[in-house]
């Protein structure tokens, strides 16, 4: 009922209107709606929750990483930004890590674009200097904040603790017999009321009454996300206003007011920040690549603009979610580069890897301008890359093989396999299954490394690039001495190096860290522009690639198959990257055993082929049968109950039930890997562990395959049994039989799990009844050697003499 209360409460404040406000107590106590309203108000709930954790967490921020320089003016001049600025390389090559004046990392994976060293080095001083003349000016300000941050600070550690203590589940529940409980219901709900109150509801009546001030209302509407981008400008206009505030309170020395004002203003600053790096900007690439991929399909705007008007939330979540998907899988491969290149070559670009990374930290101190220059040049170099990878490639494809495109994504009604059921197996098997091999990241390694040597001695960038092998070998070799000197010394970590570097060694794996020096060739930018148009046309050439070898690969060999008939792209996609791989794969292979002679590659031929023959019997049975009855199961348990009418007959489509098996057995194995200890998990785990070249057919057969199989027979075979062998023997009418028929599989799902839960409910009960048992009665215990008997049975055990505990 709380959660029912709390949806009701939210309607009500959200309603607008007076009547609502005076009918609340009596909404409160009605029935209607109850569902629905339990629904909304566990998810209010939870919102409320987690913005409380974040402002907690937000406040520990601010407490262990300092407080902005404009807010703590009794910072002392030597501080951490201070001392990062006097560490810092003069260079700009080697700004490898976060800019000199910046206590932390980027706030994001897109923030891509590194600062100015020379800009931030005079604004470094800038800060410096007015830090030097507030400090004289505000003595007594400064004083003021620093009892105000110590005050922060003090609190008793062992009155939470005690106070924990006593909140238990029984007190919070009341089952202890208390009428605590009432008091915990009423101060939840006055709480959230409040947080609902204050967060959700002055923020979206601000962005209201301005938007109708300024004329802006239609558009809002128009947008389908009315209450959202409300919110956010009532936001926006509360940050303006708390900053304004603030400065006017630190005009008439408002000292305490003034730190208030100011931490507000952060924390909706901060948010802000996060709701633009996570939710807006993965929106805008989301829909730059729809928008560039729109020849690729034969689609256009208006039909987008169509999908968006008949279902706006389902439009933009997918958007959002393509574009979260473009964001780290490039902020993986810069990740991937990063081991390739020579540390420093890319000093512009946010090191993720790096141990320091808190994006907080930086929403936190640095100004809006340099986030919002950051997301601008994000948004620049992210939809250059698109333009680069993507559309033009696509307008290239269309002018030198105009049959080529557009790929078949359109389903026709009477398809026997559904868009929704492609688009998971994809994302869920055929992807999984490609990235997640270790080969494919090798190769994709090796193919940058091999590249960047070329570039390298074709433009005479080799040490710019890859940095000289003499001086990485002697940095390398002097690595292992200082290592083998640390341990012989008690790993006493040497002079000047320190704790992070030892870190930064540990997480490289011994490699170079930091700025690397190299050798500057004549006509430097000019050879810097070539090659940066040299890894344009790279990149042109390899989405070129991606894009037609694939799809021409699949839908030649499906056409063996269907003949002439138009098949999904999601098919012939996959079948052409698996073919692919496989061919690379094979070839990779073929030249490594190349050197080990004839007989060794005839002896490794006969046992990978045995090997594959026993891992496609286990794919046939793993991959192919219990799939199918488990989709199969599937279908008659829960989709035809609920979407055949009983005078109407279901119909059963093989391959989507197989592809719907798929995800089914894969969620089934995730969840018992994730749960307790029992013989599926122990039989699931021992075959990851021997892994494909040391399968183990006759185990799998035996300990895993047959009894799945065994079960979801028995499952499929004996509720058909009984519906049409044992129900027509007792003389019942056509209609009964067709009920039972159709029934029977989810009434003996129920049974099942209310039988579980029972039994479930009676081992708990056992274990309450043993620990009230225990608590009451039980003196203490002692441990007895178990000694095996021999012979004869020489003397009764002593008695058991029991330690108080």
């Amino acid at each position: 009922m709380d959660t029912a209360e709390e949806g009701r409460i939210y309607k009500c404040l959200f309603t607008g209107s007076v009547s609502s406000l005076l009918t609340l107590p009596l909404d409160m106590l009605s029935t209607d709606n109850l569902l629905a309203d339990c629904l909304q108000g566990c998810f209010v709930v939870t919102c409320t929750l987690c913005a409380f954790i974040s402002l907690v967490w937000l406040r520990e921020q601010i407490v262990h990483g300092g407080a902005p320089i404009w807010l703590e003016h009794a910072a002392p001049p030597f501080n951490a930004a201070g001392h990062h600025h006097n560490e810092a390389p003069a260079g700009g090559n080697g700004a490898e890590n976060v800019a000199p004046d910046q206590p932390a990392n980027p706030p994001a994976e897109n923030a891509v674009v590194g600062e100015n060293p020379d800009a931030q080095d005079d604004q470094a001083e800038e800060e410096e200097e007015d830090n030097e003349e507030e400090e004289d000016a505000g003595g007594e300000d400064a004083a003021d904040a620093n009892n105000g941050a110590q005050d922060d600070m003090n609190w008793n550690a062992l009155e939470w603790d005690r106070a924990a203590e006593e909140l238990t589940w029984e007190r919070m529940l009341g089952l202890d017999g208390s009428l605590v409980f009432l008091e915990h219901v009423f101060w939840v709900v006055s709480l959230n009321t409040l947080f609902i109150l204050v967060f959700a509801f002055c923020p979206y009546h601000i962005g209201h009454f301005s938007l109708v001030g300024l004329g802006f209302e239609e558009h809002v509407q128009a947008s389908h996300f009315e209450g959202l981008i409300t919110t956010i400008v009532g936001y926006i206009l509360l940050a303006i206003t708390l900053i304004i505030c603030h400065g006017l309170a630190t005009l008439v020395k408002f000292h305490r007011s003034r730190r208030l004002l100011g931490v507000c203003y952060i924390v909706v600053k901060v948010s802000l920040l996060v709701v633009v790096e996570i939710g807006v900007f993965p929106l805008i690439c989301g829909w730059w690549l729809d928008i560039c991929s729109l020849e690729m399909f034969d689609a256009t705007l208006k039909d987008r603009e169509l999908s968006f008007q008949s279902a706006p939330g389902t439009t933009m979540f997918l958007h959002w979610l393509v574009g979260m998907v473009y964001v780290f899988y490039f902020a993986s491969f810069i990740l991937l580069l990063r081991e390739v290149l020579r540390p420093g070559v890319l000093w512009f670009l946010r090191n993720l890897n790096d141990p320091d990374f808190n994006p907080v930290q930086e929403m936190i101190h640095l100004p809006i301008y340099r986030h919002l220059r950051r997301f601008i040049l994000s948004v620049i170099v992210f939809g250059s890359i698109v333009l680069l990878m993507l559309w033009l490639p696509i307008r290239i494809i269309k002018s030198l093989l105009p049959n080529f495109l557009p790929y078949n994504v359109m389903l026709y009604s009477d398809a026997p396999v559904s868009e929704l059921s492609l688009e998971l197996l994809l994302l869920q098997v055929v992807l999984p299954a490609l990235l997640e091999q270790g080969h494919t990241r090798q190769w994709l390694k090796g193919l940058v490394r091999a590249w960047t040597v070329t570039a390298g001695y074709l433009l005479d960038l080799h040490s710019y690039l890859l940095g000289d092998q003499e001086e990485n070998e002697n940095s390398a070799n002097q690595q292992v001495n200082n290592n083998q000197h640390a341990r012989n010394n008690n790993a006493i970590p040497v002079v000047g190096e320190g704790l992070h570097a030892a870190h930064q060694a540990i997480l490289q794996q011994g490699g170079p860290v930091g700025f690397q020096p190299y050798r500057r060739p004549l006509n430097f930018p000019l050879r810097i522009f070539l090659l940066i148009v040299f890894m344009c046309i790279t990149l042109l050439i390899a989405s070129l690639i991606c894009l037609t070898l694939p799809v021409f690969a699949g839908r030649w060999l499906m056409s063996f198959w269907t003949g002439t008939a138009k098949i999904h792209e999601l098919y012939t996609a996959a079948c052409g990257l698996y073919v692919c791989w496989l061919t690379i794969r094979a070839v990779t292979v073929l030249v490594a055993w190349m050197p080990q002679g004839r007989r060794v590659i005839f002896q490794k031929v006969k046992e990978w082929s045995l090997m594959i023959m026993k891992t496609l019997i286990v794919a046939v049975l793993l991959a192919g049968v219990v799939p199918l009855l488990l989709g199969l199961l599937f279908e008659l348990v829960i989709v035809a109950p609920l979407r055949v009418p009983l005078d109407q007959t279901p119909l059963f489509y093989p391959w989507q039930d197989w592809a719907l098996g798929v995800l089914h057995a894969k969620i089934i194995a995730a969840i018992t890997l994730m749960g307790p200890q029992w013989w599926l998990k122990t039989v699931i785990e021992q075959v990851y562990a021997n892994g494909i070249r040391n399968i183990d057919l006759h185990y799998i057969i035996r300990k895993l395959a047959a009894p799945v199989i065994s079960v979801l027979l028995l499952s499929l075979c004996v509720p058909y049994v009984i519906a049409s062998g044992v129900v027509p023997l007792l003389g019942v009418t056509a209609e009964m039989q067709n009920l039972v028929h159709r029934r029977i599989y989810p009434f003996l799902l129920m049974v099942v799990v209310l039988m579980g839960i029972l039994s479930f409910q009676v081992r708990q009960f056992k274990r309450l009844y043993e620990h009230i048992k225990n608590d009451k009665y039980l003196v203490g215990q002692r441990l007895v050697n178990y000694e095996r008997k021999s012979g004869k049975q020489g003397t009764s055990p002593p008695p058991a003499q029991s330690s108080q505990e």
